[in-house]
């Protein structure tokens, strides 16, 4: 049995972390990610399932564990990192646990390998790391052993003795520990087992460049495991170097781990995102493209009585002429219109002359279309055999809404033909869900607004104004708040002022990797938020989140910067969350077409390339691209009718392979 299969995961995240404003440590934004995202991924490789322990914003910390549980205390009040360990230890299916806290995303790779080594070898039932340091204020005092309690491998029989301990009323690890057979492991890089611990250590850590991963490092010695030597340096890349030092290589973007599926990111959201429930009732000619609140009942049956389908003559099936008869002639004793129903019950071979949608007379139950006679005299109407069966060419009272049924379900964004089907039951005034209030800006001192100067080095702001096009189209209330400048404090503000009064805010710009992108620092102060750095193309970088104030919140949207990308991150990401918090279905509809020519793709990313549907020769339809693809080119958009989806696994599109294409019709 494998080490890896022997061994559970625990992420400690149980604390206050007030030092670093309102967000938990774990949940703060760091690399496009947040902290605790970049411990599950260098924890995830080393052990068979993985959990983390939360007290707080558990729904936040749920969204980044994905199928792995979140765990709370067992005991109240924050009782610190042996809480954690107590219910982590009661959840724990294997017979290790190993622990990492939240804040230190940079720990070895091998460290459950080595500390189980250890663990071996001294017959341990706990085993935790332990580094050389120096006291900063004795720069020549020898330096001393500093233990690393949070970073332990430790079996899960010990439960039993923790529990007792925690009874006494104990709350500290070194108490714990003195109960057990620990191994200490000596690791000579003590920057892999730093903690985070204020926001200028996580823009510190932020900016340094990560060193370079190597080779696998061979197992441990026994004097190494047993914590007699230091070891040899088992993870170059567990730490971070000065960025003054040599890159790393150049990672394709595809093969990035950091970089988050489409898919992934829009299942995130969406299980996030819940309908606003406030609503008003609105007369039917004002609903049009709003959302209905609650189902429309019909009052009526519709039709609300049997009537002719066509025009034709109405009699009653049993006088038909049987298989091989002669034809038959029937009297015809009067005309049935729309509105004037003819109430006289037909004897044997008669019939009545009826108009589409008249009342079937009483006794009929079948209706001839006048085209099929055999012949007309006067008043005789001469039948053929086999030309229609009893019953033919009727609709029946309710066949299309039974009295009581639903009508239209709630959820639906009323079209015109909603409004003609809710006038068709006589029903005046309709309950919808009140509009959606968004906010929009764009970053960037770069940008200038239309009718202002245009000075070197700058350019138009094209981007809120998509924004705006994009929003109008579902009917949202929009605040256009302008450009906002690169600075914290106008950010900030900003941020703040919109969400007093929105339900989202929708930005463009500033959540890039770039020095003067603050996006990230303000949110840590003002919310929740995830910053994700996508697995797509246009559109790389995406901040999702909440902005909470002291009384107020709203939904985040940070966009890219690039116009292109923008659209298509609103079309992506946006648009189906505003959707779905105005209570409407918000699933994107998608054709196949035949590609026209050859399209280049590289595995590892979902790519959105301008298209132009048509029509082939054969008929069928096929798509060809708009020409160069970048994510600055807003021409390539406009001169598009469609958006060629290249999913996430493939690779180069051969001319005639079919592809997935977004229609814009409706959309754009």
């Amino acid at each position: 049995m494998s080490l890896k299969s022997k061994v559970t995961g625990l992420v400690l995240a149980g604390g206050r972390g007030t030092r670093m404003g309102r967000v938990d440590k774990g949940l703060q934004p760091f690399r496009e990610s947040t902290l605790v995202a970049h411990v599950l991924a260098r924890l995830s490789p080393q052990v068979a399932s993985v959990a983390i322990n939360a007290n707080r914003n558990l729904p936040q910390y749920q969204v980044v564990a994905g199928a792995s549980p979140v765990l709370p205390d067992f005991l109240e009040g924050f009782a610190g990192p042996l809480a954690g360990l107590q219910i982590g230890l009661q959840f724990c299916p294997t017979e290790l646990l190993l622990t990492t806290p939240c804040d230190s995303p940079f720990f070895p790779l091998d460290l459950a390998e080595r500390l189980h080594a250890a663990m071996a070898v001294q017959d341990a039932d706990l085993a935790m790391a332990v580094t050389m340091e120096r006291d900063p204020e004795q720069p020549d005092a020898a330096p001393y052993r500093q233990p690393h309690p949070v970073f332990s491998l430790i079996k899960a029989s010990v439960l039993p003795q923790l529990d007792a301990y925690l009874e006494t009323g104990g709350r500290r690890m070194e108490g714990f520990f003195k109960s057990l057979r620990v191994a200490e492991v000596l690791f000579d890089d003590s920057a892999a087992f730093g903690n985070i611990n204020t926001l200028e250590d996580l823009h510190r850590a932020e900016r340094a460049t990560p060193a370079v991963q190597t080779a696998a490092t061979p197992a441990p010695s026994a004097d190494a495991a047993s914590g007699l030597a230091p070891a040899p340096s088992a993870d170059p890349a567990a730490g971070f170097e000065p960025a003054a030092t040599s890159a790393p290589a150049a990672r394709p973007a595809d093969n990035d781990p950091a970089a988050l599926p489409v898919d992934e990111a829009q299942r995130l959201i969406c299980d996030r995102i819940t309908a606003v429930e406030a609503t008003e009732t609105l007369p039917l000619l004002n609903a049009l493209d709003r959302v209905l609140a609650v189902d429309i009942i019909s009052p009526i049956n519709v039709p609300a009585y049997d009537n002719s389908a066509m025009d034709g003559y109405a009699l009653r099936g049993a006088d038909l002429p049987a298989d091989g008869a002669a034809a038959v002639t029937f009297k015809n004793i009067g005309i049935a219109y729309a509105g004037h129903p003819f109430t006289q019950a037909p004897q044997q071979n008669e019939c009545i002359r009826i108009m589409t949608g008249a009342a079937i007379p009483p006794g009929c139950d079948s209706v001839l279309p006048q085209e099929l006679t055999a012949a007309i005299d006067g008043e005789n109407v001469t039948i053929a055999a086999n030309v229609i069966r009893a019953g033919a060419n009727l609709r029946r009272a309710g066949e299309d809404l039974p009295q009581g049924g639903i009508a239209i379900a709630a959820g639906k964004l009323l079209r015109p033909a909603d409004l003609g089907l809710i006038a068709s039951l006589g029903i005046p005034n309709v309950t919808v869900r009140r509009k959606l209030r968004v906010a929009f800006f764009s970053t960037g001192d770069e940008l200038r607004s239309i009718g202002e100067q245009l000075e070197a080095g700058c350019v138009y702001d094209s981007n809120r104004y998509t924004l705006f096009g994009m929003l109008q189209r579902l009917g949202c209330d929009i605040i256009d708040m302008g450009v906002v400048r690169d600075d914290p404090q106008a950010l900030e503000a900003a941020l703040r002022q919109a969400a007093k009064t929105t339900d989202a805010i929708i930005t463009s710009g500033g959540v890039s990797e770039g020095a003067a992108d603050y996006t990230r620092d303000i949110m840590a102060l003002l919310g929740d938020v995830a910053f994700w750095k996508l697995a797509m193309r246009p559109g790389r970088p995406l901040a999702f989140g909440k902005v909470q104030t002291e009384q107020d919140s709203a939904w985040l949207f940070g966009l890219p910067g690039n116009p292109v990308a923008v659209m298509v991150s609103f079309y992506l990401f946006a648009r189906p969350a505003l959707l779905r918090m105005m209570g409407a279905d918000s699933k994107l509809q998608t054709m196949q077409a035949h590609a026209a020519e050859n399209i280049r793709k590289r595995p590892g990313r979902t790519e959105y390339q301008r298209g132009i549907v048509s029509t082939a020769a054969d008929g069928t339809p096929q798509v060809r691209l708009t020409g160069a693809q970048g994510s600055g080119i807003l021409s390539s958009m406009t001169e598009a009718n469609c958006i060629v989806v290249l999913h996430h696994a493939q690779a180069n599109v051969a001319a005639g392979q079919l592809v997935d294409v977004l229609l814009f019709d409706g959309l754009t």
